[in-house]
């Protein structure tokens, strides 16, 4: 006998109509936030496209330069690649007589050095200390100790750069009067052989970043550039103390010293958009050195003082998020899975003319037609470097470091 008129209609309602109205709030709240997140970030890539065009491409005029400059590479390991880059600097157009070129061996176990002090005029200095998180940081500090120049030029020794690289470099400097300047960065054309998909898809993940490296640098909304292609000032270096309170993490010697410069000359850090300005370097050969790069390139982001970029991080990474939720709650409802797929279409037609623009400049606009295959492959990645990156360790030229 039930315990009061309508007793079973209420259990019914409760039973039925009560979880699928609770199941509909969760939907409901679970899109919201997504489309909100969408919404910022397409706010987010469509100011880096727009910007990105506004950047003017800069060209050289002929060499005329007076300015003594240094090339500092830090190298360990190298024994494949350091002949390349060091013949390509020997082709430099830029004045003999003003070049040095600084080659900082950091313990290597193969012929790096040995290499290297065949090419005359390279001096090769050898790094003595070890123990250390930070052995990059210490090899380029080793360097700049014993350079001449005025002028600091920082690349690795896995590149290779055209014949008016530093000519290239040097003029803009003098132009704009930079006391630091981030440069370009592409890969070598099938530099990982046969694994054309792990090569097709960093190719398009470099692409992304090196445009946000432009374009954050030309609006100054945060400070980005890459170790591979840098200049600066090396007063400017020794007036903010180089590296000091920065070494103790292993990466960071490009975009936390760029900060460090930044705060002291806001106005004065500049990035050029130039071809003749690209040094081209080695992509990851292999998956596992792939992901090894990207956490340690994400472990600088609880780092950095200037916190624009660290919420612009974060927002990137929450998006991503959003699909790996969507794609788990899909198991449950499978509504969900239509939903991500709205999604990953979206992304990709926000993200289209940006990349697509950037790709133009670096000739590679042949690889767009993967684009939207590769997504997945970009957002799980995204979500897992950016997890290890903060709380993980990662090998590093043979070393464990965090």
């Amino acid at each position: 006998m039930p315990i009061f008129p309508g007793w079973e209609s209420l259990t019914y309602i409760f039973a039925t109509r009560i979880p699928k109205f609770r199941f509909a709030c969760y939907r409901m709240i679970l899109i919201s936030i997504t489309i909100l997140f969408f919404a910022v970030y397409s706010f987010l890539i469509i100011f880096y496209w727009r910007t990105w065009v506004k950047i003017p491409s800069f060209v050289a005029g002929a060499s005329a330069q007076t300015r003594p400059v240094s090339i500092i590479v830090p190298a360990r390991n190298e024994k494949k690649n350091i002949a390349r880059l060091l013949t390509s600097l020997q082709l430099q157009n830029y004045p003999t007589q003003l070049t040095e070129t600084i080659v900082v061996d950091d313990h290597s176990e193969d012929d790096t050095a040995d290499i290297a002090r065949k090419f005359p005029g390279v001096t090769v200095v050898q790094l003595q200390e070890d123990s250390l998180n930070s052995y990059k940081k210490k090899a380029i500090e080793t360097g700049i100790k014993k350079s001449t120049g005025e002028i600091i030029v920082a690349t690795d020794a896995d590149c290779v750069v055209g014949p008016a690289w530093l000519n290239t470099l040097v003029s803009f400097k003098d132009q704009y009067h930079s006391v630091f300047l981030a440069a370009p960065v592409g890969f070598i054309d099938d530099s990982v052989g046969s694994n054309k998909l792990l090569y097709n898809f960093q190719t398009l993940d470099f692409l992304v970043l090196q445009g946000i490296t432009a374009v954050s640098v030309f609006s100054r909304s945060h400070s980005m550039c890459n170790g591979a292609n840098l200049a600066y000032e090396k007063k400017v270096f020794h007036e903010v103390n180089g590296f000091e309170g920065i070494d103790h993490i292993a990466s960071g010697d490009d975009m936390l010293l760029m900060h460090k410069i930044s705060k002291q000359y806001p106005d004065r850090v500049h990035y050029i958009k130039s071809r003749d300005s690209i040094v081209y370097t080695q992509a990851a050969a292999s998956w596992k050195e792939f992901f090894n790069q990207r956490i340690r390139w994400a472990s600088k982001a609880n780092q950095y003082d200037e916190k624009r970029i660290y919420w612009i991080l974060l927002l990137v990474y929450l998006f991503n998020l959003c699909f790996l939720v969507l794609l788990i709650a899909g198991f449950r409802n499978s509504s969900y899975w239509f939903w991500a797929l709205v999604l990953w279409v979206a992304k990709t037609i926000i993200e289209f003319p940006f990349v697509n623009a950037v790709a133009a400049f670096f000739g590679k606009r042949s690889l767009m037609k993967y684009f939207f295959f590769l997504q997945p492959l970009h957002i799980f990645y995204t979500i897992i470097a950016g997890l290890f990156g903060q709380f993980g360790k990662y090998e590093w030229k043979g070393r464990k470091v965090r």
